[in-house]
C-alpha cells in the first residue's frame, strides 16, 4: 500500500516580553479550518527549515525571524494526511505581528491556552510553550527539612519555575507534609511542582503534576492524573518513550546524557541517543545526566525542551532568565 508523503511544516512559537505567545486563527475554507494555530506553513522543495518559517512569518505577519532555535518535532497522522511539524521559538524578530491574509492573531499567555480550541497536532506545542527550558530536581533532604525548604527558596529566587521534590529518603507522612508546604512556596513563585510520589499524593499537597519513576511509568497502563495536572516520566530507552506517549504523558525527562558523580561507570546515552529519544517522542522531553545550563544549546539542537539536574540547578541554582 502506497504511503501518502509527510507534510513537512516550519511552526513558530513567537513570545513577547510579557512571556505570551502569539496564535493565530485558521481560515474557515481549511482543513481544520477556524481553531488557532501557532502561525507557520509549509515547506517547499528545497528550502530548509529556518529559510521557511522566515518566509512564512513574513508572508503572514509581517515580521523578520533574526534567530530562532528548535523547541520539538511534532509527526502526527490525521485521517486526510501526515504532518511533521518543526516547531521553532524565538523572542528574537522585528516589527509587529498582524494579520496580514486577514487572520485573527492575538497574545496569550501558555497557561490560557486550550487544547480544545487547536488542531490536534497542535497540542504537545502547547505543553513546550508552557514548560521553562529548565527543570530543578530536589537533592535529598541530609540537613533537615526547613534547610531542605530554605534551599528552595533559593531556587525560585534564581528564577527556577519548575521544580521536582525528589526525597526518597523521607517516610510517606513527612514527605507529604513536606509537598505540602513546598507547594505553597512554589504557588508564591508563580512556580510548578512536580511529586516524584504516587500520584494520588499530588491533589492532597496542592502540587502541579506528578513525576513518574520509570518502574511507575511502566506499570500504567492510562495516564493517571486529569489533564488539569503536569504528568511526567523518567525514560531510558525508547521502548519507555513510547510507553509514555501512549499513555498520554505531558513531558519526559530522559538519560543520563553524560556520566554523573552519583553513578559513576553508568552506561549513558551520549547526545546523539538523546536525540534517538526525542525523535521517538510526540512530547517535550528534558536532557538528564551531568549537565548544566551551559548545555542548553546543546540539548536543544538534539530535540531536547531543555535540561534536568539535581547538582547545577539544584545544589548550586544559576539565575535563570524566563524563556
Amino acid at each position: 500500500m502506497k504511503c501518502d508523503p509527510v507534510l513537512h511544516v516550519a511552526v513558530g512559537v513567537l513570545r513577547n516580553d510579557r512571556g505570551q505567545v502569539l496564535i493565530a486563527k485558521r481560515p474557515l475554507h481549511a482543513h481544520q479550518g477556524g481553531l488557532w494555530e501557532f502561525p507557520g506553513g509549509k515547506i517547499r522543495p528545497g528550502e530548509d527549515v529556518q529559510a521557511a518559517l522566515r518566509r512564512e512569518l513574513r508572508e503572514e505577519l509581517g515580521i523578520e525571524l533574526r534567530t530562532a532555535r528548535p523547541l520539538i518535532r511534532i509527526p502526527h497522522v490525521y485521517a486526510e494526511h501526515r504532518v511533521l511539524l518543526d516547531v521553532w521559538h524565538s523572542r528574537d524578530y522585528s516589527g509587529i505581528p498582524w494579520g496580514r491574509e486577514g487572520q485573527a492573531v492575538k497574545w496569550e499567555a501558555p497557561q490560557a491556552l486550550r487544547a480544545g480550541d487547536f488542531p490536534a497536532a497542535n497540542r504537545p506545542i502547547i505543553h513546550a510553550a508552557g514548560l521553562p527550558s529548565v527543570y530543578a530536581i530536589s537533592d535529598e533532604p541530609d540537613t533537615g527539612i526547613e534547610a531542605y525548604l530554605s534551599q528552595l527558596e533559593r531556587v525560585l529566587a534564581a528564577g527556577i519555575r519548575l521544580v521536582q521534590l525528589r526525597a526518597k529518603t523521607l517516610d510517606a507522612q513527612t514527605y507529604r507534609e513536606t509537598a505540602r508546604r513546598a507547594a505553597a512556596l512554589c504557588r508564591a513563585h508563580h512556580a510548578q511542582l512536580l511529586l516524584n510520589a504516587p500520584p494520588e499524593w499530588v491533589a492532597p499537597a496542592g502540587a502541579a503534576g506528578v513525576h513518574l519513576t520509570t518502574r511507575r511509568l511502566m506499570a500504567l497502563t492510562r495516564r493517571p492524573l486529569d489533564t488539569g495536572l503536569w504528568v511526567a516520566a523518567s525514560c531510558h530507552s525508547r521502548e519507555e518513550v513510547v510507553h509514555a506517549c501512549g499513555i498520554g504523558v505531558d513531558f519526559i525527562v530522559a538519560g543520563p546524557v553524560l556520566a554523573t558523580l552519583s553513578h559513576p561507570g553508568a552506561p549513558t546515552l551520549g547526545w546523539v541517543g538523546l536525540q534517538g529519544l526525542t525523535e521517538a517522542a510526540t512530547v517535550p522531553v528534558y536532557a538528564l545526566g551531568g549537565l548544566s545550563v551551559g548545555d542548553l544549546d546543546t540539548a536543544f539542537h538534539c530535540g531536547a525542551q531543555g535540561i534536568a539536574a539535581i547538582s547545577s540547578l539544584w545544589n548550586t541554582p544559576p539565575s535563570v532568565a524566563p524563556d
